[in-house]
């Protein structure tokens, strides 16, 4: 193979990827989204033999002490599956492999390779009749956004425990892998033995919650609540968001207010409507909240990546409050969930 001469931006970060050790590079690449590590994986996986002229240009910096080395195109996509694996986790290392390198993948064909490329409305009437357990092992190997749109794409009865199963998944057997393979239609060759697979748990049921309609969890959740209420303590924790916060009752609002600093708070409200923002106003002073507004005011147009930091330093704060129990939120039912 060739020597690779003409590279762009996406290969020098490969190659810089490649020139780490194993531990540092998931360690880098547990930090980036699953676009960018779909990109960077596909570049690892094509990019062919590198010889130290392309490696100084990748990193001039390191041009001096990496230029006389080289990387070697061989056994390439295995080394790059243990970097995914390593940063990932087996389960999505193994979805992100087959997306990025399918020609190195041949022996990897669980039942889940056909479902991972159909959209939800294919997806939808294929696993309607199924058992809400065999539903749940399939969506939990799913992007979370095609999951939840598949979920409430499903009958409403469904719903309940569907996301019930989810979190409650745990180990799963090679048994019920196969119970996907007759679903679908697909054999399926078994990459991980008789172990089972950990899949599913509660951040993964939160997830699919959090990308769903705002309906479906507002059905869902009470139901889990009266299933589980342990469980639907722990999902609520999982999938709180910025707009829960606008549920909170003014003294709680008061207290969440007090624990925040004043340039967060502005940064946070700027990204939200004058109506959103009365919930917070509502629980200061008159003279603090003028000052606020005046604030928010001067600030200026902001990033809505700035907004959202803030926001999410502000949840942090209300998850603590809500922990100690300072504060608590509903979850919509006849109970309360801290």
């Amino acid at each position: 193979m060739s020597e690779v001469t003409n590279i762009e931006g996406s290969d020098r970060a490969a190659i810089m990827v490649m020139l780490l050790d194993e531990e540092e590079a998931a360690r880098l690449l547990s930090g980036l989204s699953p676009d960018e590590l779909r990109t960077l994986g596909t570049k690892m996986c094509a990019i062919g033999e590198i010889g130290p002229s392309t490696i100084a240009d990748a990193i001039a910096s390191f041009a001096e002490s990496a230029g006389q080395a080289g990387i070697s195109s061989h056994n390439r996509i295995d080394n790059v599956r243990r970097i995914m694996t390593g940063a990932l986790g087996e389960v999505k290392a193994d979805s992100l492999m087959r997306r990025v390198a399918p020609e190195g993948e041949a022996r990897r064909t669980p039942a889940l390779d056909l479902a991972q490329w159909l959209e939800p409305e294919v997806l939808i009437p294929l696993i309607a009749g199924e058992h809400p357990q065999a539903i749940a092992v399939l969506l939990v190997q799913l992007d979370p956004v095609t999951a939840a749109a598949v979920l409430a794409g499903l009958p409403e009865e469904l719903h309940t425990p569907v996301v019930h199963r989810i979190a409650r998944l745990g180990p799963v057997s090679p048994e019920a892998i196969a119970l996907l393979d007759d679903m679908l239609a697909q054999k399926i060759a078994c990459t991980h033995g008789k172990a089972p697979l950990q899949m599913g748990g509660v951040r993964e049921a939160a997830e699919i919650i959090n990308n769903a309609a705002r309906a479906l969890e507002k059905r869902v959740m009470p139901a889990i609540g009266k299933i589980d209420k342990k469980l639907a303590k722990e999902l609520e924790s999982e999938m709180f968001k910025f707009e829960h916060l606008f549920e909170l009752d003014k003294r709680m609002m008061g207290q969440l207010v007090r624990e925040i600093e004043s340039e967060v708070l502005v940064d946070a409200l700027k990204g939200l409507e004058e109506k959103q923002r009365d919930a917070f106003f509502e629980a200061m002073s008159s003279h603090a909240a003028d000052g606020v507004r005046d604030d928010i005011e001067a600030r200026g147009r902001i990033k809505r990546a700035d907004v959202e930091a803030a926001q999410k330093e502000i949840v942090a704060i209300a998850k603590r409050l809500a922990a100690e129990g300072t504060i608590v939120f509903s979850s919509g039912g006849d109970d309360e969930y801290v």
